[in-house]
């Protein structure tokens, strides 16, 4: 069984918290990481701010500013390892990574 998954050029490995691609690598925080990994395995899936906040936080009202704070976090490490994969919102529908 592999602990890495892996999208266009980003690896994240389950293991060691580590977003990385061949141009660099960040060691994600707990929640990040959650965060990361529930967008990887959701297969193109619009996630909502809902079930994000009830997979990582355990609860469905984790608030909307918390997921956003988390995500524009992750945009930005996404961005600064010239990632291929872009966190994208659906107003109304919720969070999507795609290549």
């Amino acid at each position: 069984m592999t602990s890495r998954l892996t999208l266009g050029n980003i690896v994240l490995d389950q293991t060691t918290f580590e977003l990385s691609s061949p141009h660099g690598s960040f060691r994600l925080a707990n929640k990040e990481y959650q965060m990361m990994e529930l967008l990887m395995r959701s297969g193109g899936r619009r996630i909502c701010a809902e079930e994000i906040a009830r997979r990582v936080w355990g609860e469905e009202k984790a608030g909307s500013e918390l997921i956003w704070v988390h995500i524009s976090s992750l945009r930005g490490k996404l961005d600064k390892i010239g990632a291929k994969a872009k966190i994208c919102t659906y107003r109304g529908q919720g969070y999507v990574l795609e290549v």
